[in-house]
């Protein structure tokens, strides 16, 4: 293993409060949840395969997987998280998640080759330099055997100004400055203390977080739009729960989910590429 710097205590902090066991149940997080699921579901190879999920947190994905018949060995580098997902799949204990550790994306404890999946989907974006995502990058394509995928999530460079719009936080003229250099370099820094205000971030380009795919050695990575535009709705929790409305909104984010235009008005980007056969 590489060794790396430590992870950020502020990052660490955040997520120590507890709050992302039960996040992708509620609010537009919903649309998140089931769209990160339907991609997975189409580029995954199917099950049994091996799965390692890098910064799984709470283990919502890993034993979602896991009881799909996956075996899915998760890494997170908050404690609270890896003791969460432990307990994730209780009640499904013949389709538990195989192992959930301490790891880091940038030190993964792992073979080469060992995996037939690699998800991303966190690490990327508290990751706010470059060289730290690269070694990211770089770990899940070494722990990937040949023909292997990897899934990697990315937060939007628009994602703040879209929540600030719809929440009214644009008044606060803090607020707008974090916007200001969001949208400036992606370093999203968050210096008040105030949790609803996410922790330090990156945010990506949509063509950006396709082109570290690549410069990686995943040459054939395509980047989609998650949510699509249906997250910023003001009343988004009442058209989510009508069944009808549900089908509108993921049918209009699949229907723009690779469109140039508008990729970047997702929420979350996904990439998803494939470690080529026969290149070390």
């Amino acid at each position: 293993m590489t060794d790396v710097p430590p992870f950020d205590p502020a990052i660490g902090a955040f997520y120590a409060r507890g709050g992302e066991q039960a996040r992708l149940g509620q609010g537009v997080f919903q649309i998140e949840r089931a769209r990160t699921e339907e991609l997975l579901l189409r580029f995954l190879p199917p099950a049994p395969a091996r799965v390692l999920d890098v910064g799984g947190a709470a283990g919502a994905y890993a034993c979602w997987l896991a009881q799909r018949g996956y075996t899915v060995a998760l890494f997170d580098p908050v404690p609270l998280h890896v003791e969460q997902a432990r307990q994730a799949c209780d009640g499904h204990r013949d389709r538990a998640i195989a192992s959930a550790d301490l790891g880091d994306a940038r030190a993964l404890p792992v073979a080469d080759g060992s995996a037939d999946a690699v998800l991303l989907l966190g690490p990327l974006y508290h990751l706010v330099e470059v060289e730290d995502r690269r070694q990211a990058w770089a770990e899940a394509r070494r722990a990937l055997r040949p023909g292997g995928v990897v899934c990697a999530a990315g937060v939007s460079r628009f994602a703040s100004l879209m929540d600030g719009l719809v929440r009214g936080y644009l008044e606060d003229p803090t607020f707008a400055r974090f916007v200001a250099g969001d949208l400036r370099d992606g370093r999203h820094l968050n210096d008040t203390g105030r949790p609803d205000y996410f922790t330090t971030a990156y945010f990506h380009q949509p063509d950006e977080l396709a082109e570290e795919a690549r410069g990686a050695g995943f040459d054939d990575a395509r980047v989609f739009g998650i949510e699509g535009p249906g997250w910023v709705l003001g009343d988004f929790e009442r058209r989510w729960s009508d069944p009808a409305w549900r089908e509108r909104l993921l049918g209009a984010a699949r229907a723009v989910e690779q469109e140039p235009a508008i990729i970047g008005l997702s929420a979350h980007l996904l990439a998803v590429g494939t470690r080529r056969e026969g290149i070390s």
